[in-house]
């Protein structure tokens, strides 16, 4: 089947970038979310993002306006029932992702993919409150969605192939770089990067080195384009927070257990960038 018709769950950060670059690759969009004026501020996110483009000569005003013109706004689910696909980006919180999804289901004609954009909840565990399993996968796209190439791409143990290989298309219709793994805590990248973070959130609390001394040995010394204290505020703390408890328990492994100073933080309303305040103030 040729994916067309796109729907998104969720208008935030995450949902109106994915609803961005579905768009600007001549796809029909649906946005979704639970009030007009999240999905208004979607809309905005979008639009400025477009005017980004244009103002740096990466995209002609006309571009701009057709894709914007491809979004459709609603705050009723009702509305992806004949979707090809839906993409589930909504808060990282399990029992709203499974009630989702099974809303998704009874809704959605029988053909619909539904993927999730979730960072560490396992696919089989959502495809479980589905009566289609074999249509469920996960679409894993990087922050910010209109600049990261990377979409991680999650196989449930019931995916089927044919599913698997319409979502690496449509992915690399957006001018994404679609790459594969099997459902497992965390999956590959947040399985890596995350441990990589409450290390780096260790030596904070141990008192090794401050803030900018550790992202600077990192981003000079490793050539990372950004440290891994400003990136966990980046990401957030709980969401950081949230999946190293995701590891912890789905591998057993004491290794996986959070920062004492994560968890304080995250106590604290300490989230980051969208906070305000973590290990930076903004």
């Amino acid at each position: 089947m040729e994916i067309q018709n796109v729907g998104i769950v969720g208008s935030g950060q995450m949902g109106s970038g994915i609803a961005q670059v579905s768009a600007c690759c001549g796809l029909d969009v649906t946005m979704v979310d639970i009030s007009q004026d999240f999905l208004d501020r979607g809309m905005e996110s979008i639009s400025s993002s477009l005017g980004r483009l244009v103002s740096k000569g990466k995209m002609n005003s006309d571009d701009a306006d057709s894709a914007l013109s491809r979004v459709r706004l609603n705050t009723e689910l009702q509305s992806l029932s004949e979707s090809d696909i839906v993409i589930e980006a909504i808060p990282e919180i399990p029992d709203l992702k499974f009630s989702t999804f099974s809303q998704l289901d009874s809704i959605c004609i029988p053909e619909t993919i539904l993927a999730s954009n979730t960072s560490s909840i396992s696919i089989d565990e959502i495809a479980s409150h589905t009566n289609r399993r074999e249509r469920v996968i996960g679409m894993h796209f990087m922050n910010p969605v209109p600049i990261m190439k990377l979409v991680e791409i999650i196989n449930g143990s019931k995916t089927s192939p044919e599913v698997t290989e319409e979502v690496i298309s449509i992915s690399e219709k957006m001018g994404k770089t679609p790459l594969s793994c099997n459902d497992s805590p965390g999956f590959v990248s947040n399985r890596i990067l995350c441990p990589m973070i409450n290390e780096a959130i260790l030596t904070l609390q141990e008192g090794v080195a401050q803030p900018e001394s550790i992202d600077g040995i990192m981003k000079l010394g490793m050539n990372h384009p950004i440290g891994p204290l400003a990136l966990a505020d980046l990401i957030g703390l709980d969401t950081v927070l949230h999946i190293m408890n995701v590891l912890h328990s789905g591998l057993a492994d004491e290794k996986y257990v959070p920062a004492q100073l994560l968890v304080e933080m995250v106590e604290q309303g300490r989230l980051g960038r969208k906070s305000g305040a973590g290990f930076y103030d903004y």
